[in-house]
């Protein structure tokens, strides 16, 4: 009961942001309860629902990109709200001689219809403040905290993430030698500057290969792909999987959850550690070279250079492919 209790005081009522909202699409399409997803996101499961309820699709879908467009435009509408305040004021001026007597504006408004004057509601009065007269925010008694400076914070936040990271000196010594197959390392190979990237995995027992191309390097869109990429594949064939550092796999930690799939972290700038990998992406560098422009590139043209690869007879696998290897389980 305690723990349950604790669990609803962490719980907040604040906006879905953009990022939360590609988050929602991702555990909505694994078919993830709202108590979880509020449970993830560290808001009310009201807030969640709400957000879903009021953003989805007219065929009840959720996309992150057309609910966000939705909010926004309502916020633009909330906007409007405003106005009164705008072209009244002695109502401006009253509502600023209370709030520097630290009044709340739930209790500015509240005093206000009580009387009788002129009523003017609370949310009208946050719409003004934070689309119009910005400088009464000091005013206000908890300051929302997306406006709140913060000092330093980026460094902690990064030196939270590295801490968390599970690091390639963890990683037991029967995935480094490659006795067990399902073991899988992950990079991206990049285009001409913002033409686009493909991310790459590579198993490390039979050199499988996998290619996503990607627009931009948003973690977010990359791990739901890479999720549903996985889900097609054996569990027993996914057993882990070794990233490099960039920030496109900052989503591992859902990634690790979704798939139940350990997650390693090769150290900064040791490309090698990732072996595997590094050479699967330079056997793809013959189909798409260093400076090639990415954005004619697609799926279907990565699909091809990547069966071409699981195909090709490999020295290390005794002449077998990567395919027979891993698909049809062939002993090299």
């Amino acid at each position: 009961m305690e723990e349950e209790q604790l669990t609803q005081k962490t719980m907040t009522h604040s906006h879905i942001s953009r990022e939360d909202r590609f988050k929602i699409q991702s555990w909505l399409e694994t078919e993830m309860e709202y108590s979880e997803i509020s449970e993830r996101l560290k808001k009310n499961r009201s807030t969640v629902s709400c957000e879903i309820r009021r953003n989805s699709n007219s065929d009840g879908s959720y996309t992150a990109g057309k609910a966000d467009k939705r909010a926004r435009k309502r916020r633009l509408q909330g906007k409007r709200r405003s106005k009164k305040l705008l072209l009244n004021p002695s109502l401006r001026k009253s509502i600023l001689y209370h709030l520097k007597k630290k009044k709340s504006p739930e209790q500015i408004a509240g005093r206000k219809k009580t009387k009788g004057k002129e009523y003017v509601c609370h949310e009208t009065i946050y719409q003004f403040i934070y689309t119009e007269q910005e400088e009464w925010k000091q005013y206000l008694r908890q300051k929302k905290r997306k406006y709140r400076r913060r000092h330093g914070t980026k460094q902690r936040e990064k030196e939270r993430e590295q801490a968390k990271k599970r690091w390639i000196t963890e990683r037991p010594e029967y995935i480094n030698n490659r006795s067990e197959l399902g073991h899988w390392e992950g990079d991206t190979v990049r285009g001409k500057q913002k033409t686009g990237s493909i991310a790459t995995y590579a198993e490390k027992v039979s050199g499988y290969g996998k290619g996503i191309k990607i627009r931009t390097l948003e973690a977010m869109p990359l791990r739901s792909v890479s999720v549903a990429m996985f889900k097609k594949i054996p569990k027993y064939k996914r057993r882990s999987m070794t990233l490099d550092n960039g920030k496109e796999f900052s989503e591992y930690e859902g990634t690790e959850r979704d798939l139940d799939m350990t997650h390693y972290f090769a150290l900064p700038y040791h490309a090698w550690e990732r072996g595997t990998n590094e050479n699967w992406n330079g056997l793809l560098r013959q189909y798409f070279p260093k400076g090639s422009d990415f954005s004619n590139i697609t799926q279907d043209d990565v699909d091809r250079a990547v069966n071409e690869l699981n195909h090709r007879p490999r020295k290390r696998l005794n002449y077998l492919t990567p395919y027979e290897v891993f698909i049809k389980g062939l002993k090299p």
